[in-house]
């Protein structure tokens, strides 16, 4: 009998007899009282009759039981704790099989029944040396010894079988739950293998191998999982990562033509972490072509959903690298030429799921000084024929986005291009809020009000909360509550108020004093938003912004 038999066994009870003094219970007990009463009492004869039963085992839950049954297996692993001296052992075990196995290769090159159980010994050692993942206090050792570097060295080797077991055992050492049971072992571990150069060790094994090979595959996704550990645990060294050449690995790996798999989106993740907060990784890739790339992989969405939940992350990771790629402006400019906002548009037409990663990089192509050539040639290719039908209505089919995260794009692209629009364009734009009885202005302020009170609730609650914040949180904490988009809403109500025609004040003034708003409202927000523009764009610029918003409150 095994130990599940064991633990599942329960005795067969004998029957209990009745007790006729139970039988004449009193009426005026309840069920329950005379169900509770006979429970705890039995007569002797119940007793005697039952003296000889094994006593009934309390029931145990399943999870108690799969505990028992793992340490039942594991007794004698865990046995034996892994010190230093038990570390050395392995460290000392797989040196020497590596060199026995190198020395094997060097001395019959050409014959490998001579050196293949030297090379089954070290893809044991490599295995045994996993136990150390359990461990990172054990870590420094592993440096000290210069096991590490032994290790990476193997990634050249010329058996894939040995290099994938290698990537394996790196991809449970920087485990990042592991890592963070001790910083210390960690810290320098991670230090280790950026001193080796890792991403580049890896990076040349990536080369040599073959998806079609399952095992070979999933030591593509490992590697991957080794960078994302290492650089989720030090992010500087997304830089140095770049540098040694994943980017353009990645490049090259999303242009393969072949149907789509884990190991494309988990490429996709990983570029959009290399770009995220690193300005030179952007730069870089636009170096690299990297914007015609995405544009390229994103245009099949233009008239295609994803099949399934995993490309659909692939999409949304590709739009975010390049929303990350365009705040560098020189990728603006590449973006540009290579037709990137033609492709938007459409997509934005074609009612696709991929129409709201588009809105969302439109948003980042047009906003700021460096987006005027965007917003002009928006306007050029009939851009506001889309934008604005979305102004109007946010649509509820296959949108991705929240309502609120919707409006805040759109509105942002409507107050980027008011302020970066010139001659012609403007004055298409500025007509476009004339059209149908003024129906435009009358959305700009149901928006305006309905943010308004977005942010008086949000206030309302940071009083409620008695929490200190400085000043500076909590204008922090009153632009995620609404203010942030307010503000956008209120730009545009000052732009078309001060340079279309008196109409739409008029309308403006109407509508406000139907619904309890005032002018001096929409000025002091502005007022707020003119003295808080952040680091965005040069100082010229800010400086430059601030006048115009400070003018055009005047004006209103």
């Amino acid at each position: 009998m095994d130990v599940g038999e064991l633990l599942s066994f329960k005795p067969v009870p004998t029957p209990k007899r009745p007790n006729e003094d139970e039988l004449d219970d009193s009426d005026d007990e309840t069920p329950r009282a005379a169900k509770s009463r006979k429970l705890g009492s039995k007569s002797n004869v119940d007793q005697v009759s039952l003296g000889h039963k094994l006593p009934i085992e309390p029931a145990i839950s399943d999870k108690e039981r799969e505990d028992i049954l793992r340490f039942v297996e594991t007794e004698a692993t865990e046995g034996e704790v892994l010190d230093d001296t038990a570390v050395k052992k392995l460290v000392l075990n797989f040196e020497k099989k590596a060199l026995k196995n190198r020395e094997m290769r060097i001395k019959f090159p050409d014959q490998p029944e001579k050196f293949m159980d030297s090379e089954v010994d070290l893809f044991e050692a490599l295995q045994d040396l996993s136990a150390v993942a359990t461990v990172p206090d054990q870590y420094p050792l592993l440096v000290e010894l210069k096991c590490i570097n032994s290790i990476l060295e193997l990634l050249s080797h010329d058996n894939t079988d040995i290099s994938t077991k290698v990537v394996h055992l790196l991809q449970e050492l920087t485990d990042v739950d592991i890592l963070h049971e001790s910083e210390e072992g960690a810290e320098e571990l991670i230090a280790a293998l950026a001193e080796a150069e890792c991403p580049a060790l890896l990076l040349h094994n990536l080369s040599r191998l073959d998806e079609q090979v399952p095992d070979e595959r999933d030591a593509v996704h490992e590697t991957l999982g080794i960078i994302e550990n290492i650089t989720e645990f030090r992010p500087e060294l997304c830089v140095e990562v770049a540098k040694q050449g994943f980017i353009q690995w990645i490049l090259k790996r999303l242009k393969m033509k072949i149907p789509f798999d884990a190991n494309k989106l988990y490429a996709t993740e990983i570029l959009s972490i290399l770009l995220q907060n690193t300005p030179e990784n952007r730069k870089l890739l636009g170096e690299l072509d990297g914007i015609d790339v995405l544009l390229q992989q994103l245009a099949f969405y233009k008239r295609h959903d994803p099949s399934g939940a995993e490309e659909q992350e692939a999409m949304e990771n590709m739009f975010d690298a390049l929303c990350c790629a365009l705040l560098e402006p020189a990728n603006r400019d590449r973006f540009l030429r290579g037709e990137g906002l033609q492709l938007m548009n459409l997509m934005l037409r074609e009612k696709k799921m991929s129409r709201n990663g588009s809105l969302k990089v439109l948003d980042h192509a047009l906003v700021g000084a460096d987006g005027r050539d965007n917003c002009n040639k928006f306007v050029d290719i009939l851009g506001l024929r889309t934008v604005f039908p979305l102004f109007m209505k946010t649509p509820k089919r296959k949108r991705l986005l929240t309502v609120d995260q919707h409006e805040e794009h759109v509105v942002s692209i409507i107050s980027s291009m008011l302020r970066n629009c010139q001659g012609g364009q403007r004055q298409r734009l500025l007509a476009k809020f004339t059209e149908n009885d003024l129906e435009k202005v009358d959305r700009l302020l149901e928006l305006h009000f309905k943010y308004m009170d977005r942010v008086d609730r949000t206030e309302k609650e940071m009083e409620q909360e008695a929490e200190q914040l400085d000043d500076d949180a909590q204008y922090l904490k009153r632009l995620s509550g609404g203010l942030f988009t307010l503000q956008l809403i209120d730009r545009i109500i000052l732009e078309v108020c001060t340079a279309g025609p008196p109409s739409i004040k008029q309308r403006v003034q109407r509508v406000l004093s139907l619904r309890g708003g005032s002018l001096k409202i929409i000025r002091h927000v502005m007022r707020e938003y003119a003295g808080n523009l952040g680091d965005e764009g040069s100082e010229e610029w800010r400086q430059q912004e601030q006048q115009h918003i400070l003018q055009l409150v005047d004006k209103f």
